[in-house]
């Protein structure tokens, strides 16, 4: 079964996490665009974003 993960929020790594320790096979992620964050509006990546990045899971931002 494929999967894609929907989701922003730092509560939404924990499932995608769980679903990827136990061995399904996650095809994508889609989450919002980054953010621009401090004073010097740099853009910060969402959470569930770098979760994904680290697994090598692609990510999809609209």
């Amino acid at each position: 079964m494929k999967i894609i993960y929907l989701g922003t929020p730092d509560f939404a790594v924990a499932p995608l996490k769980s679903i990827v320790e136990n061995g399904f096979n996650v095809v994508a992620v889609v989450s919002q665009t980054d953010k621009r964050t401090g004073r010097k509006r740099e853009l910060k990546p969402t959470p569930l974003k770098e979760y994904a990045i680290s697994q090598n899971i692609p990510v999809y931002q609209f």
